[in-house]
């Protein structure tokens, strides 16, 4: 039996599945086409009743699909916002979680047609739900259509928000993961932004612990392939990944070894090292699809940076060019580079031929580094509590002086 429930204006949902039915059914002819288009709209009603929202959904769906290409952007827009708009009808977190899925999947099926109008539908449709895992799940789907439809722009300005989305998803670790390797693939495909890529990479890496010999082994590609993006990156030049478990694991696994040996070169090691293990190894590294120039360029910096560590703070000319095996007259050159990318802060003394270091960038800041940088804070706030004490001391010095001299006046 088919219950109607009449009303004065037509309820939202009904209109919609009326107009995408009519146009679906419009060249069938009004024979075959009014049937249609009141079978449609009854069984909306029925969904509507009986509160069967998910059943509402896919029926609404079924019709705006057929109508896709055939109306205009801003009515597929309004269409598909009463569509998304039933996830809130539904008092359950589980139907509206199977709903967005759904739609989702309806959505994402097409990427390449107007694929920046299927992006802001699943944008208004993360915003519509209430439950912090389907608005996740809603998110992770509009990554992979911003790589598929190729519009990376759009999703690319929530990442400085993931954060905080992490605090309300809640999620746990293995869909962290997911979630750091599609914000990796999104920018990797922008091809704008490859620190931010390699950092959601090196996120990825750091939620493995050494305890689960298995799950390691599920990063062992990705470990492999941040390392790679570290050595190509011409403006990368600092990194922990060392004793990452998830990239430790590659120190004695024979398929990679030579990975991890190449990445300490260039954390710990200088250009001399690097050229003995190119020597070795040349066919292994364009495998890895690495540029030999560009690995040497990159290695003179990093040498450069690793003679600034000096405790003394001057590097001799004659000392620069020897470890970056350049000729005299581009010593100044490569001083210039380092300091462009703001690796070292120094100022070069042509008369004597040496540079003098004020600060320099560690490539590598483990627990050693941590331990200096506690031994200079400690040193420094000796130094400024000696410095309070002193201009303390001479204020009391200054105000008994005075004492003194009016007592005399009087």
């Amino acid at each position: 039996m088919t219950t109607v429930v009449p009303t004065s204006e037509e309820d939202p949902a009904l209109a919609v599945v009326r107009f995408a039915s009519e146009l679906a059914w419009a060249d069938a002819g009004p024979e075959v086409a009014e049937p249609q288009v009141t079978r449609l709209c009854v069984e909306a009603q029925e969904c509507m009743v009986m509160g069967r929202w998910f059943d509402l959904a896919s029926l609404m769906l079924t019709s705006a699909e057929v109508i896709f290409s055939k109306v205009a952007e801003k009515d597929l827009e309004c269409i598909f916002t009463v569509i998304c708009n039933v996830v809130t009808k539904s008092e359950s977190p589980d139907e509206a979680l199977e709903m967005a899925k759904l739609i989702s999947a309806k959505i994402t099926q097409q990427p390449n047609d107007k694929p920046a109008l299927r992006l802001k539908i699943l944008f208004n449709l993360y915003n519509l739900l209430e439950n912090p895992y389907s608005r996740f799940y809603v998110y992770m789907k509009t990554l992979n259509l911003a790589i598929d439809g190729k519009v990376t722009e759009h999703i690319i300005p929530s990442f400085t928000k993931i954060d905080s989305f992490l605090k309300e998803w809640n999620i746990g670790i293995v869909d962290q993961r997911k979630l750091f390797l599609a914000i990796s693939d999104v920018l990797k495909e922008n091809k704008s932004a490859p620190k931010d890529s390699f950092k959601f990479l090196t996120k990825y890496l750091m939620t493995f612990s050494g305890d689960d010999a298995h799950n390691l082994s599920e990063a062992k590609e990705e470990a492999v392939h941040t390392i790679v993006e570290f050595v190509k990156a011409p403006d990368l030049f600092q990194c922990d990944m060392l004793d990452m478990p998830a990239v430790r694991q590659l120190e004695k696994d024979v398929k990679y070894a030579l990975v991890y040996q190449l990445l300490k070169i260039f954390l710990t090691q200088r250009l001399d090292a690097y050229l003995e293990f190119q020597a070795a190894n040349s066919t292994f590294l364009k495998s890895l699809g690495l540029v030999h120039e560009d690995c040497i360029a990159k290695m003179r910096l990093m040498s450069l940076v690793d003679l600034g560590s000096d405790e003394t703070g001057q590097i001799p000319y004659s000392l620069i060019r020897d470890t970056l095996r350049i000729n005299d007259d581009e010593v100044e050159a490569w001083v210039v580079k380092a300091i462009t990318a703001k690796l070292i802060d120094c100022k070069m003394d042509q008369m004597n031929q040496v540079i003098i270091v004020s600060r320099c960038t560690e490539r590598v800041f483990g627990q050693h580094q941590w331990q200096t940088l506690r031994t200079k804070l400690g040193t420094w706030r000796g130094n400024i509590a000696n410095v309070i004490s002193t201009i303390h001391a001479n204020r009391i010095t200054e105000d008994g002086t005075q004492a003194i001299q009016g007592l005399t006046i009087r």
